[in-house]
């Protein structure tokens, strides 16, 4: 089932399983003491952690063992949605149907179709009547549309990020060095001991008020690097509500993950 690897530290590969529609990545760990199998829903997909001392064998007869469970939690998974014409996907928690023109400038625009359900929100987007959303176009060359669409994206994100932390920064009176916007999977912002705050640009996907808490959560972390009572006393100081931002981000925010994938 599997191929044989060689034995180096903190390697990991992705390993086509049959049965399964999506890779397997496996990972040799120095610090792992036992196999372990687990479902990603930030990297959709598996990944099956192997010690170092573990032999083929082994993470083949453990994966064997545990094959079915692992169809099973995968086919749970959110299906992808890839930026294509015709894919619906939120910007700041509203749908939007993806439209590429043609070889205009290369730009990214929105346009409001003329018969637009403001009323549909995403995920609440099934059987909505063609034109009922409004048109996220791409233009330039077809090919090159999904990566031009990213690079917006991100842009996007950014530009409301920023607004977000100098609000929150200037109401706690502290100085950010700076902003940087990435695709992170194992959380959706992070503040460096350099003051350096990074986020995921998948927090333009969800409404404005989930990304608002976000910039808030990592200001607090320039006065507090820990999640004791004062750091959140510092959260609830300049964000109030964002209770409601956690419990979204805990029902939706592995969705996120599915865009562009």
């Amino acid at each position: 089932m599997l191929k044989r690897l060689k034995r180096r530290r903190g390697e990991s590969i992705e390993v086509e399983i049959d049965g399964l529609e999506m890779p397997l990545l496996l990972r040799r760990n120095p610090r792992a003491r036992r196999l372990s199998l687990q479902v990603s829903e930030t990297r959709r997909g598996a990944v099956l952690t192997v010690p170092l001392y573990s032999s083929y064998a082994e993470a083949d007869e453990f994966l064997s063992r545990h094959l079915t469970w692992l169809k099973k939690r995968l086919a749970g998974l959110g299906k992808a949605v890839r930026f294509a014409p015709g894919a619906i996907v939120p910007i700041r928690g509203d749908a939007h149907e993806i439209r590429f023109v043609g070889a205009q400038r290369g730009l990214v625009w929105i346009e409001t179709a003329e018969d637009a359900q403001a009323s549909f929100t995403w995920p609440d987007t099934a059987n909505l009547p063609a034109g009922s959303l409004p048109l996220l176009c791409v233009a330039g060359e077809e090919n090159h549309a999904p990566r031009r669409l990213l690079d917006w994206l991100k842009r996007q994100a950014h530009a409301d990020l920023k607004l977000c932390v100098d609000r929150h920064a200037n109401r706690l009176g502290l100085q950010p060095k700076r902003i940087v916007v990435r695709d992170q999977t194992s959380r959706w912002g992070s503040c460096s001991a350099t003051g350096a705050l990074s986020f995921s640009w998948r927090l333009v996907l969800a409404p404005p008020y989930v990304l608002d808490y976000l910039a808030a959560h990592e200001v607090a972390h320039l006065a507090h690097m820990n999640h004791g009572p004062r750091f959140w006393a510092t959260v609830r100081r300049t964000m109030p509500e964002h209770e409601t931002a956690r419990v979204w981000l805990r029902k939706h925010g592995a969705s996120l993950h599915c865009y562009g994938a």
